[in-house]
């Protein structure tokens, strides 16, 4: 299963969507269900997304990575279609399906030929309050999420890394803990708490629907009213999520892990910043240029001063995490060559900052890396699963229809002052969390054998 991070990768902003000439339609079921539609006729397939406005960051203490656990289980069948039949219904018709959690969302997706989004919207609706838990399939579940723990955290260096940058950087929010969760909460997890997690959360007031595909809104709304209509709201769901917040930063932290299993080693600073959801007017989208200037390919700043100038790492990156419900993180991340300290690279990073701050952005670097990022709303357009991500992470995180597809016009609007003023005011490095990652140089004890 896929969980944190899913929307990450797309690009340099998980916040950014295309500037369609037609805006998607959406309407609201009479159980607070939101429906999107996203017509897209190239090819008569259809992709299906259910959004849960649940991650991890809105379980209960004591209960981390219960969000994902749940993930798992929803694939276990109901009293009306058992375990296996919904994937095996979705295989057959040479669809694929897959699951994903985050911080603040949960989400469920299937893509197939257009005339079996029926069969997928009764299916969807039907799992959404018909689970069947029993302790002979949560428990085996709960081993197979230990094993994913183990190989993509606990085997996984850098992985280890950004957990603990994450425990730092958040002293109270819950973001502080990671989405997969901590081993010892997770190996008591059992069938009572995924159920209560379930009835809690899952329900068509805390969800958004998003069709996308060879299909219009007039013929996907009586399928709705038809399947996830019937489903009873949740009254006891507040229509806004309140967590724990965190106090203004006081201090810089620093972070060090070492492992012998690694062969690279690296450098990562996390700033504390607002998301699109929290941003003042402008700041959010200030923030997507000021990552692709610092690290958004060859010719960002950071890659230019620390691997093509003067060879000091083999890589340099920069990224702005904006879909988020409340305060997210700006990264910088680097890999020093061999024989060159972390402070000689921190230096050029602090150094590439202070020049932002003092004297701001070339007019030439602005425009460029300005129609980088419009150029990749437009080539995204090809996949219509990708329209379908962007709506929902952004949706489920405080945004609406219309900020989405305003991202390319707040991006041509961003002005060298605005990437100047954000630097100024949040690279302040009591906000930050600085991690590095070493080689555990330290010599085992071997056991002699007589």
């Amino acid at each position: 299963m896929l969980f944190a991070g899913l929307l990450a990768g797309l690009t340099v902003s998980s916040t950014i969507a295309p500037a369609q000439t037609t805006a998607p339609a959406t309407f609201t079921l009479a159980n607070g269900l939101q429906v999107v539609v996203i017509p897209d006729h190239r090819t008569p397939v259809v992709t299906q997304m259910i959004w849960y406005k649940v991650g991890s960051a809105d379980e209960t203490s004591g209960k981390s990575g219960l969000a994902h656990f749940l993930e798992h289980l929803m694939f276990k069948g109901t009293s009306k279609h058992p375990a296996g039949e919904f994937s095996q219904t979705v295989l057959r018709g040479g669809g694929n399906e897959n699951a994903f959690t985050s911080s603040d969302y949960t989400g469920y997706f299937q893509r197939v030929p257009r005339e079996q989004l029926g069969s997928m919207m009764e299916f969807e609706a039907d799992r959404m309050t018909g689970l069947v838990l029993k302790d002979e399939n949560v428990l085996p579940e709960r081993d197979v999420v230990l094993e994913e723990f183990n190989m993509r955290v606990a085997n996984n260096p850098e992985a280890r890394l950004t957990e603990q940058i994450m425990a730092a950087l958040y002293l109270n929010h819950p973001y502080g803990r990671p989405v997969i969760g901590w081993h010892q909460e997770i190996e008591k997890l059992d069938r009572e708490d995924a159920l209560a997690f379930y009835r809690r959360f899952y329900a068509p007031n805390n969800a958004i629907l998003i069709i996308a595909g060879d299909i219009e809104a007039d013929e996907v709304r009586p399928m709705a009213e038809r399947t996830f209509g019937v489903v009873a709201a949740q009254p006891a769901i507040p229509p806004k999520r309140i967590r724990p917040q965190e106090p203004e930063p006081a201090a810089p932290r620093t972070v060090t892990l070492s492992d012998p299993r690694v062969e690279q080693p690296g450098l990562r600073r996390y700033y504390l910043v607002p998301s699109a959801a929290t941003a003042a007017a402008g700041e959010s989208a200030a923030f997507d240029v000021l990552a692709q200037l610092m690290g958004g390919g060859s010719n960002s700043y950071l890659y230019r001063r620390l691997v093509i100038d003067r060879p000091l790492a083999v890589s340099a990156g920069a990224a702005y995490q904006g879909a988020a419900l409340d305060a997210t993180q700006f990264t910088i991340s680097a890999s020093p060559r061999p024989g060159v300290t972390f402070a000689q690279v921190e230096q050029v990073i602090d150094d590439v900052i202070a020049d932002i701050a003092q004297n701001g952005v070339r007019a030439e670097d602005l425009e460029r890396v300005k129609t980088q990022l419009i150029a990749e709303t437009v080539y995204a357009q090809d996949n219509q699963a990708t329209l379908a991500r962007w709506y929902g992470g952004a949706m489920t995180t405080g945004l609406s229809i219309e900020d989405i597809r305003n991202w390319p016009e707040r991006i041509r609007a961003v002005t060298a002052d605005q990437v100047r003023a954000v630097v100024q005011k949040w690279f302040d490095k009591k906000r930050s969390v600085t991690g590095y990652l070493i080689k555990d140089a330290t010599p085992k004890q071997v056991e002699k054998r007589s």
